[in-house]
C-alpha cells in the first residue's frame, strides 16, 4: 500500500476510496511554541476540506487568535499526506488513520498570522533566489520511566551501552513506512539519552518531518509503557539534548556552500554563517525558547555558548564538519548547534535563513576559526578575539529579541508580540515560583511544568 509522496488531491481521494481502513484523517498544525496540535476527520470528510477548509476554534490554541476572533479554516496540503504504519484496534474494531498539515485562513480567505508554518514558507519563498535551503537534524532525546520524574534508566554513554535502543530502531521502521529516512541512530553522552538523525531535505519538508518524528518517538516509547522527552535540560549533572541543524542552499542539483575540495566553504556560505553569527543574540529566543533551555547552555556540557565558528570545535556556536573529499561537493554544510528539541522549528528555520540571507547582503567578511576549547579561554582571550556568548537565560534573549528589526521583519507582527507575551508571562511565573535560585540548575518548578509536555 503507498503510504506516502501523493502528488495531489486527486490521487489523495482515490487511494481513500479505495483503502477502506484508513478510515480517519489526523489534522497536523502547530501551536506559536511550535507544539504539534491535532484534530481527526473521518477520511470521506477529505473532499470537503480539500475544497472549502475545515473549521476549528482558534481560541483555545497557543499564540493564535482572540476569542472575538476565534474562527480559522486549515486547507490540507495533499503533498504532506501520510498514512501512520500501525493499526488501531478497540474492542475488536480496526482502523488505520492518515495524516496530513495544511495552511491557516481566516474566514476572509487570508493567510492566518499566526500559523508559523506559513511564515517558513513565506521567508524561503521570498529569498529564493540565494538558493533552496536543505537542512539534516539530530534530534536527542531521554527516555524516562515515566512523565512524573526524569530518572535515569541506564549507564550508557556516546556510543555504547544503554538500554532501549530498540525504541530507535522501531521508530525508524515506521519513519520510514511515511517516507522520512534516518541516517544513523544511537545512545548519546547522557545516561538514557538517545538520538536519531533525520536524511537531510528541503526545509518545509523536513520541519513537519520533526513534527511526526517527535509524534512517533513519544508513541513507540508509550506502547512501553516508558516516556520520551524532548525538554532540553531534565536533569542538571548530565547533558541536555539539542537538535543541531546541518544546513546548505542549493541551486537545482548545485550545493551554493561548496568552493572547491581545497577549501571547500565557498564565499556564499561563508557570508550566511557570519550573519548567523553576527545575529545570534538577536535570534535566540526562537531556537531557545523555554526557561528551561538556558540550562543546557552552560559550558561543561557539550554545549555551545559562544558566538563563533570552528570545524572541530563543539563549544562553538557554528561547527563547519569536514566533509570525504570524495562527498564534499554535496556534503558540504554548516551546521547549527544551539537549537533545542523543543523548539518551533518553523521559525527556527525562518529565523535562521533570515540571519543567514542577511549576512549574504550585508557581504560580512568571515572571522578566523576558533579550534581551541573555548571554555578554557580566559575572559581577555575572548575580549581580543571578539567572541560574545549567548545569552545566559530567557530573560536577556527576550529583552534582544524585542529590539531586532530582523525578527520584525521575519515574522508577523501577530507572531512576534505573541511570543513577546507568552515569554514575558513564562519569565513572571517562573521567578515568582523560583526566586534567585537554580540559576544553574534544572528547578522542581522546570520539571513540573516541562517535563509532561515537552
Amino acid at each position: 500500500m503507498k503510504n506516502f509522496n501523493f502528488k495531489s488531491e486527486k490521487e489523495v481521494l482515490d487511494f481513500l476510496k479505495k483503502n477502506k481502513l484508513v478510515r480517519f484523517v489526523r489534522i497536523i498544525f502547530s501551536d506559536v511554541l511550535g507544539r504539534g496540535m491535532s484534530f481527526t476527520i473521518p477520511s470521506e470528510e477529505m473532499k470537503s476540506a480539500f475544497g472549502i477548509g475545515k473549521g476549528f476554534d482558534g481560541s483555545s490554541v497557543e499564540g493564535f487568535a482572540r476569542i472575538e476572533e476565534s474562527d480559522l479554516i486549515i486547507v490540507p496540503d495533499p503533498e504532506t499526506f501520510r498514512v501512520l504504519p500501525w493499526d488501531y484496534d478497540v474492542q475488536g474494531v480496526i482502523w488505520k488513520e492518515a495524516v496530513v498539515f495544511g495552511d491557516i485562513f481566516n474566514p476572509k480567505g487570508e493567510h492566518f498570522a499566526g500559523d508559523s508554518r506559513y511564515i517558513l514558507k513565506k521567508t524561503l519563498e521570498k529569498n529564493k533566489k540565494f538558493g533552496r535551503l536543505l537542512t539534516g537534524p539530530e534530534l536527542e532525546f531521554f527516555i524516562f520511566g515515566s512523565e512524573k520524574e526524569p530518572i535515569l534508566l541506564d549507564h550508557g554513554g556516546y556510543f555504547y551501552g544503554g538500554k532501549w535502543g530498540e525504541i530507535r530502531k522501531v521508530s525508524q521502521f515506521y519513519l520510514k513506512e511515511m517516507g522520512i529516512f534516518c541516517e544513523c541512530d544511537h545512545h548519546e553522552v547522557a545516561p538514557s539519552q538517545h538520538e536519531i538523525d533525520l536524511q537531510y531535505g528541503d526545509a518545509l519538508t523536513i520541519a513537519d518531518s520533526i513534527i511526526l518524528a517527535k509524534y512517533v518517538i513519544k508513541r513507540v516509547s508509550q506502547k512501553l509503557g516508558l516516556f520520551a522527552s524532548f525538554m532540553p535540560k531534565p536533569v542538571t549533572y548530565v547533558n541536555g539534548s539539542g537538535m543541531h541543524l546541518h544546513l546548505s542552499l542549493w541551486y537545482g542539483n548545485k550545493n551554493l556552500f561548496f568552493r572547491n575540495k581545497k577549501d571547500s566553504l565557498s564565499d556564499l556560505a561563508k557570508k550566511y554563517l557570519m550573519g548567523l553569527i553576527k545575529y545570534g543574540k538577536e535570534i535566540q529566543l526562537i531556537p531557545n525558547q523555554w526557561i528551561n533551555s538556558y540550562k543546557r547552555l552552560i559550558p561543561g556540557y557539550e554545549a555551545p555558548v559562544y558566538l563563533a565558528w570552528g570545524r572541530k570545535n563543539r563549544s562553538a556556536y557554528i561547527r563547519v564538519p569536514e566533509a570525504h573529499l570524495a562527498k564534499a561537493e554535496v556534503a558540504t554544510r554548516i551546521e547549527f548547534r544551539s537549537s533545542d528539541p523543543a523548539c518551533n522549528i518553523y521559525l527556527v528555520l525562518a529565523t535562521i535563513q533570515a540571519a543567514g540571507i542577511q549576512g549574504i547582503k550585508e557581504n560580512l567578511k568571515i572571522s578566523p576559526p576558533e579550534e581551541k576549547d573555548i571554555y578554557e579561554m580566559t575572559k581577555t582571550e575572548m575580549k581580543k578575539k571578539k567572541i560574545k556568548t549567548l545569552s545566559k537565560n530567557l530573560n536577556e534573549a527576550l529583552n534582544l529579541f524585542k529590539k531586532s528589526k530582523l525578527i520584525k521583519e521575519t515574522l508577523t507582527p501577530h507572531i512576534f508580540q505573541k511570543i513577546i507575551q507568552n515569554k514575558e508571562i513564562e519569565w513572571q511565573r517562573y521567578k515568582k515560583s523560583v526566586g534567585k535560585r537554580y540559576e544553574k540548575e534544572v528547578s522542581p518548578y522546570e520539571i513540573k511544568e516541562y517535563l509532561p509536555v515537552l
